[in-house]
């Protein structure tokens, strides 16, 4: 994949994150604040917990940062998948988050 293709599918992932955000709270009490700086998404919860996005453009990765532990995803063409093999960005994210928030939160 080329580094503007990277970008391309990266930024879009940013900008769903923060539309589910928006959307979450537009919907419900999920209460989350979300902020992004450049290439970094940071939600924080009522909780005053955070989880945060980044890229990582030198890698062609996108990290995240949740209570839960460090993990590193790659565009497969399709999908942002665990370089571990531990499932799907948006997935483990709402996983992450709902843990984080206390409340089911769906991340899409």
């Amino acid at each position: 994949m080329t580094d503007t293709e990277y970008l391309d599918h990266a930024e879009a992932a940013l900008s769903r994150i923060e539309a589910s955000c928006d959307r979450l709270n537009d919907e419900g009490d999920a209460d989350l604040d979300n902020q992004r700086v450049g290439g970094m998404v940071t939600i924080t919860f009522a909780n005053k917990s955070q989880i945060i996005v980044n890229l990582q453009k030198p890698l062609q990765e996108v990290w995240v940062a949740a209570k839960a532990g460090g993990f590193h995803y790659k565009f497969d063409g399709e999908r942002w998948m665990d370089t571990k093999g531990n499932g799907e960005l948006f997935e483990n994210l709402s996983r992450y988050a709902s843990e984080q928030g206390g409340t089911p939160l769906v991340f899409s």
